[in-house]
């Protein structure tokens, strides 16, 4: 249902406060959680926090029209960022269907930085998209000084050596009172555990190994390490203890060792990512350029690639030229995007690596960002390539041959309708995203 759902301008929305937020929950969310999820993701968070009451406990009903207006976002962009919330386990979000439908947001707060720098997933998409340098600024701030204690005593009073207990009233135990909570990351289950467990002979295990906290572990691993039944079964035997319980720390270290030796030494990346909002262009034009470089921004490389294939999952050969030219390269996702649109057009719709590498050596040293950027040096090098070919006369002036350019080639471009074969294309790519 979740995917057919159109919401409106119109529909209403309660914001539930379902924790305790302090200072050190926002500075976690904005240093932690941001390079993950972008911007606008934790600005819709603190958005929702304001439209609480006083208590900072409900908020009135409220349309999404004023979350637009609060936030100069399309409807669109504030449902990317409310999922983005959802998936990191934020936010969780109800749905009453009626004549004006009705949503519930429910507000949690932020894991700690001990849970975060040690969860399986979160853990490794910090690192990817900060790089070492800044992760490692990060482990410095969180890491907590150790201090040489042998020479002490601890002389720290006991509650029953302070306080004495006598008679008095009874009293009730209330459940509602606000607490500090934080909710979960939801993965569907990849991993068939009927088929590991079954795989492991019983005598290896006790029967306290296979907890849900376990299971969840593995599950998480064998999706942040693209791991299938067969290897995960060797590596869960593997990391078995002497007591028949899972060794929760080798398991992530094999786990980790097995993708880098499969990859190269290269960690899994997130060729999911689309463009930072700190790299978008601002809305507000509608021309059809201002269409394009939104397209480019809001869509990920995979997704674009897999527009390219008619909907079916590109080849692993295309998918690791992504990661390098996000990982190795640094490549912004949507430049990313530009690249790939500009090869396959010029080139038959083939990606060739060789001629993609002499590309990004140039952008690189031109330090080349924005989609906006990419566009224009793609242009304003097919033109000195224009120029060269007519000097040399290439080709015949009567030739028929006509040259394939990507459709932001037109310096024309935002006086001129586009054609219904490019809206079309547009459209396609533009119903991705939402």
């Amino acid at each position: 249902m979740k995917k057919n759902l159109t919401i409106l301008p119109a529909d209403t929305y309660t914001v539930v406060n379902k924790t305790i937020i302090n200072s050190n929950d926002r500075k976690l969310i904005t240093m932690l959680y941001q390079p993950i999820i972008g911007y606008t993701a934790v600005s819709l968070y603190f958005t929702f926090i304001d439209d609480l009451d006083k208590l900072e406990i409900l908020s009135d009903d409220l349309t999404h029209h004023h979350l637009m207006a609060t936030m100069q976002l399309s409807l669109e962009r504030i449902v990317t960022a409310r999922e983005k919330l959802e998936a990191v386990g934020l936010l969780k979000t109800y749905f009453k269907k009626s004549n004006i439908n009705h949503y519930v947001y429910l507000l949690y707060s932020p894991i700690s930085a001990s849970e975060f720098f040690n969860h399986p997933i979160l853990n490794v998409v910090l690192y990817n998209n900060l790089g070492k340098q800044e992760y490692d600024k990060l482990i410095d701030y969180y890491k907590i000084p150790r201090l040489n204690l042998k020479d002490y005593e601890d002389i720290t009073s006991s509650f029953n050596e302070v306080f004495t207990s006598v008679a008095g009233k009874s009293i009730e135990l209330h459940e509602d009172i606000v607490s500090k909570n934080s909710s979960n990351l939801v993965l569907n289950q990849s991993i068939d555990f009927n088929l590991l467990i079954s795989s492991i002979p019983k005598d290896m295990v006790n029967e306290r190994c296979f907890t849900m906290e376990v299971k969840n572990l593995i599950n998480a691993l064998a999706y942040t390490y693209h791991l299938d039944d067969a290897v995960m079964v060797t590596l869960v035997r593997d990391a078995i203890n002497e007591r028949g319980l899972i060794d929760k720390t080798l398991l992530r270290k094999s786990c980790r060792n097995y993708y880098q030796f499969e990859e190269g030494g290269r960690l899994p990346t997130l060729i999911y990512n689309k463009q930072p909002d700190y790299l978008k262009k601002p809305t507000g034009d509608n021309s059809k350029w201002a269409k394009m470089v939104y397209a480019f921004e809001n869509i990920s490389p995979y997704e674009y690639l897999r527009a390219k294939y008619k909907g079916a999952e590109p080849t692993s050969r295309d998918l690791k030229l992504v990661e390098n030219l996000l990982i190795d390269q640094k490549l912004s996702p949507g430049v990313v995007n530009v690249l790939l649109a500009y090869v396959l057009k010029i080139n038959n719709q083939k990606l060739n690596k060789n001629y993609i590498e002499t590309i990004v050596g140039q952008w690189r040293r031109l330090n080349i960002e924005t989609v906006e950027d990419a566009m224009r040096i793609t242009e304003k090098e097919h033109k000195k390539m224009k120029k060269m070919i007519s000097k040399e006369k290439t080709y015949p002036k009567n030739t028929s041959q006509k040259e394939v350019l990507p459709a932001w080639f037109n310096k024309e471009l935002d006086k001129k309708e586009p054609t219904p074969e490019e809206m079309d294309e547009l459209n396609k790519i533009i119903e991705e995203l939402v």
